[in-house]
């Protein structure tokens, strides 16, 4: 599939760079080819592509929203997704280390809000970028757990696919309100990780009996 990233920073990379490893042809979508964030990109994964944002969305079968949550407003409002599978990949996380949007409505519900013909899936995360480089864990006889979100069943069947090309197991959890909770998960590991200050390389695994 073709592939477009609004934002291309750690997670985006991360997410880019395995995707394109999977087979996937990969779209930086950008309005500035000059950009310290697109060069670097390039310079680590040539095989990218740049179109502006919007050519990007309409180029592309699946859009990866990847940027600081506080920008994505004024960014995503002027933009045409046409129907498109918008992932969201942002957490809008707070003043020390707090929800964002004070656990009222999660970010993904105000991107839906702001990009109302969107299909909007909540995936990749509730784990740093460090667990999307490398999601592989030999150890154990079980893939690590993604879940998502969202009110599209057959996006979120196209996001499940995704996730199994990078190495993870689906856990469909409902409709896009789920998405607060999944974002909840996101401070229970920033807090971990990034504050207090336990190793990166974990993810949460899905054990049905």
């Amino acid at each position: 599939m073709k592939l477009a990233f609004i934002g291309i920073g750690k997670v985006g990379f991360a997410l880019a760079n395995n995707f394109q490893q999977s087979g996937h042809d990969i779209i930086i979508a950008h309005d500035d080819v000059t950009s310290n964030s697109v060069l670097r990109a390039q310079e680590r994964n040539p095989s990218f592509q740049v179109f502006p944002i919007q050519e990007a969305i309409t180029t592309a079968d699946v859009i990866f929203l990847a940027i600081p949550f506080n920008s994505t407003e004024a960014l995503l409002k002027p933009l045409d997704f046409g129907d498109k599978i918008l992932v969201d990949c942002t957490n809008p996380v707070g003043a020390g280390i707090s929800h964002g949007l004070g656990s009222k409505v999660s970010g993904a519900e105000k991107i839906q809000e702001w990009t109302s013909n969107a299909k909007v899936v909540k995936s990749y995360t509730i784990y740093g970028f460090e667990n999307l480089e490398n999601p592989v864990f030999p150890n154990y006889g079980v893939k690590p757990v993604m879940p998502i979100s969202g009110n599209d069943v057959n996006s979120k069947a196209v996001v499940s696919t995704l996730n199994s090309d990078l190495g993870f197991e689906t856990l469909d959890v409902g409709d896009l309100s789920q998405s607060l909770h999944l974002e909840h998960m996101t401070l229970l590991w920033v807090k971990m990780v990034r504050a207090n200050g336990h190793h990166p390389n974990f993810t949460w695994a899905y054990l049905e009996r």
